[in-house]
């Protein structure tokens, strides 16, 4: 059987599972990129076409996030997935501190959308909201897309690093 990986990341309005909303799903499955914007195309179907049978969810803090925002927004979602790896944890098991942005600066991981932080994806969706403005709505989803890729280089330099530490006896 074919290894199917999905990696994952979301946008949200905020951080309360109960009072805000997703924005934007975005995943690879290592072939394709996708992304599920909120009055668009994200709804239950889209979304369990993406979560089919992966053998590996991978992502940062979903465990504690992602999947659980999502399975609140949407119930009746089916995920039968074998493994999760939350590079999160991971991260923090080798030592480095902080959230996703804080561990691509410490491993020398580049960025170009300009986005910094959840905190303004949650004004670029605002503005697009508000204001119709498709420029935040762009800026928004190459932030996202970046998220999810830069999940699967982190996946690689994490688990380097976890293999040299082994092999040194640390």
């Amino acid at each position: 059987m074919t290894e199917k990986n999905i990696y994952i990341d979301i946008e949200t309005t905020g951080l309360s599972k109960k009072s805000d909303q997703i924005t934007v799903v975005g995943a690879f499955n290592g072939e394709n990129f996708t992304q599920l914007v909120a009055g668009h195309n994200l709804c239950l179907e889209n979304l369990q076409k993406l979560f089919e049978n992966p053998s590996r969810i991978v992502s940062f803090n979903g465990k504690r996030f992602d999947l659980p925002f999502i399975t609140r927004h949407f119930s009746e979602l089916e995920i039968d997935c074998r493994e999760h790896c939350d590079l999160m944890e991971l991260g923090w098991a080798l030592g480095l501190s902080g959230g996703l942005k804080s561990l691509e600066v410490q491993l020398g991981l580049s960025r170009q959308s300009g986005v910094s932080n959840g905190l303004e994806a949650v004004l670029l969706w605002n503005d697009f909201k508000s204001n119709g403005n498709e420029e935040s709505l762009t800026k928004l989803l190459e932030y996202n897309r970046e998220d999810v890729m830069n999940l699967v280089t982190l996946e690689k330099v994490l688990k380097n690093m976890a293999l040299e530490r082994n092999e040194n006896g640390f």
